[in-house]
């Protein structure tokens, strides 16, 4: 964010069809997904992203994520995975 990897979040890719992929970013931003039920990677074609700080625990009436709302709650990211090649997709998230 703001020019700065993201480490220990939440990147979640959200197809039209088929299975959602998680992951967490690493110390450097980096992540590899996974869909709901082991299968690496993500559903071909595009997918809605979300980006968010996960918890250990529900989060109290006040919390906000220091992710904004629109890459996450209300996501204006997607991502347009394509067959046959290796995905990569970098988001460059401003905080304002």
């Amino acid at each position: 964010m703001d020019g700065a990897p993201l480490a220990n979040k939440s990147i979640v890719f959200t197809p039209a069809q088929g299975r959602a992929a998680m992951a967490v970013t690493d110390e450097n931003g980096h992540y590899e997904l996974i869909q709901v039920g082991g299968e690496p990677g993500a559903v071909i074609g595009n997918n809605a992203v979300s980006i968010s700080t996960p918890l250990e625990a529900p989060p109290g009436p006040t919390y906000k994520d220091p992710i904004p709302a629109r890459y996450n709650e209300a996501t204006t990211l997607s991502a347009d995975v394509k067959a046959g090649t290796e995905n990569h997709f970098n988001f460059d998230l401003q905080s304002k």
